[in-house]
């Protein structure tokens, strides 16, 4: 049991007792596993126009040289990359972390009318953005055929 001691000289319940104190560190794994999970799962938005298939990730804070835009097995469309951890000085006195760092990976299969070769990516204010552009969609020929007799 402790008592939590809290900073803040105005908060009135900086001298109660915290039954909670210590529990989410014993169930949060203490490597940087925490750190990778939380990151992991980047947001993305896939979106499909009559010429393309567009894809957006938000990125905050993480540089275009740290991401990785590829096609695997010929329709996997692959986003992977890593947010670095700040760097900590022992003076610094953390009161919260809510921004995770660690890597990411996304997997989308693209679908048979996506233009592989021609996969166009780019980032600007903490968003990345991938464009495939689609096959065009061609009409089967409709042939007349008379009737004869």
């Amino acid at each position: 049991m402790s008592l939590v001691r809290r900073s803040n000289v105005f908060d009135p319940f900086a001298d109660f007792w915290d039954p909670f104190d210590g529990v989410l560190r014993s169930l949060v794994p203490a490597t940087s596993d925490r750190d990778t999970a939380a990151f992991a799962n980047a947001r993305v938005d896939w979106k499909e126009t009559p010429e393309s298939h567009v894809f957006k990730a938000d990125l905050p804070g993480v540089k275009k040289e740290e991401v990785k835009v590829e096609v695997e097995e010929g329709n996997v469309l692959v986003i992977s990359g890593q947010r670095s951890k700040e760097k900590e000085d022992k003076n610094d006195k953390w009161h919260r972390v809510e921004r995770s760092s660690g890597q990411f990976m996304r997997r989308f299969r693209l679908p048979e009318n996506a233009k592989v070769d021609q996969v166009k990516a780019g980032m600007g204010n903490g968003v990345l953005t991938v464009t495939v552009p689609k096959a065009e969609v061609k009409k089967p020929e409709v042939k007349a055929i008379e009737i004869s007799g």
